[in-house]
């Protein structure tokens, strides 16, 4: 199989992620936080060093402001249903996923929340209008993806971040297309909060992912419950972590996210950019030439992620998949959960687009075979 969906999730996972799980699995971990044993402190270890090494990746100080979720959809409804008061104002750019959208729309009719959103170019430019415009509004919290899971394209987000500091908005960027694939350092950028998944860019175990939260960032939690401290408070003790992670942990996933993480750092992540950059390229060329066929996203030489979309006139985005998936090409077709992009790349009414993602550990001769299985069907 010719594996070309990564932006859903990757695989070939890193090395050495399936023993750690497999470790982690067949040890006496415990309940981290809920046992004086070694096997609970075993837990409660698995989780300290995912939480240093996610904190050296993204180059932070303080582990205790990464906050476990199960993936990052989880992780941006914490954020957005957390900081946003009924009757707020939550801005957003017009690229977001449906896991920024469709808590923004619970806002706007539950809590009486208003929704403004600054449009996008193919390249993932702002409209500088209508960002402006967004940022005057001064919006109880403005969100915006570091890179579009649809186009590839990354946003100026390090500065859209900087611009909201300096006008006193709170910013919590969406890097679930974009950590793992260059590099960011989150103390220099300095948003509010940014979410991001582990089983993407990340090539670790699915079911994690995390928040991270600047310095006077508190939304509410999502879940109340048990975190093994202060037992005795019929409140939630509001130290960090503990204050955003009632429950159990998965730590078998956690170290396997842990040795994922160990891989990038020892890989470098400037590498992993210079390689996936040159596949996607390999892939914009080769599509482009193909006949009645369109390559959405930033034109040769604009910064993106390895994710690309294409559509070719007269064929079905569903059918087109159906097609390389019988010559063992997996991609993903339609809205990828993301209509707010497709109605700007105007994709939507004809049902979206067809999505290649290739990954780190995806060869050249896997894309020529792709493209030559796709001329074969375009022709």
């Amino acid at each position: 199989m010719i594996y070309l969906d990564n932006a859903a999730t990757s695989f070939p996972k890193a090395p050495g992620v399936s023993a750690a799980v497999a470790r982690a699995l067949e040890a006496p971990l415990g309940n981290a936080g809920r046992a004086s044993s070694i096997a609970g402190l075993g837990a409660a270890g698995l989780a300290f060093e995912a939480r240093e090494a996610l904190s050296r990746l993204l180059g932070v100080p303080d582990s205790r402001r990464m906050i476990f979720t199960k993936n990052a959809t989880e992780a941006l409804n914490l954020a957005i249903m957390g900081a946003v008061p009924p009757g707020g104002l939550i801005a957003m750019s017009g690229l977001e996923h449906n896991s920024v959208a469709r808590p923004a729309r619970r806002l706007e009719l539950e809590r009486g929340a208003k929704v403004l959103r600054f449009s996008c170019d193919e390249s993932g430019r702002p409209d500088p209008a209508e960002l402006d415009a967004a940022i005057a509004a001064r919006p109880d919290l403005l969100v915006v993806t570091a890179a579009s899971n649809v186009t590839g394209a990354v946003l100026p987000f390090e500065d859209i971040v900087r611009r909201c500091r300096r006008a006193g908005v709170a910013v919590l960027v969406d890097g679930s297309q974009a950590l793992g694939h260059f590099p960011i350092a989150l103390a220099d950028i300095g948003p509010s909060a940014f979410c991001f998944p582990g089983h993407k860019g990340l090539l670790g175990p699915e079911g994690t992912g995390g928040l991270w939260l600047g310095e006077g960032f508190e939304p509410e939690p999502l879940l109340w419950g048990g975190t093994g401290s202060d037992s005795g408070m019929l409140e939630q003790p509001r130290a960090l972590p503990g204050y955003y992670e009632a429950g159990t942990q998965n730590a078998p996933a956690l170290a396997g996210l842990t040795e994922a993480c160990r891989f990038l750092e020892a890989t470098g992540l400037e590498a992993i950019e210079r390689r996936e950059s040159g596949l996607r390229a390999r892939l914009a060329r080769c599509l482009s030439s193909l006949p009645r066929t369109k390559v959405y996203g930033p034109k040769e030489g604009g910064r993106c992620v390895p994710v690309l979309s294409f559509a070719i006139e007269g064929r079905d985005p569903g059918e087109l998949a159906l097609e390389l998936g019988r010559r063992g090409i997996a991609v993903r077709p339609g809205l990828h959960c993301s209509p707010l992009a497709h109605r700007a790349l105007g994709t939507l009414e004809s049902g979206g687009t067809i999505r290649l993602s290739p990954g780190f550990f995806t060869s050249e001769a896997e894309i020529d075979r792709a493209i030559a299985a796709l001329r074969e069907i375009a022709e």
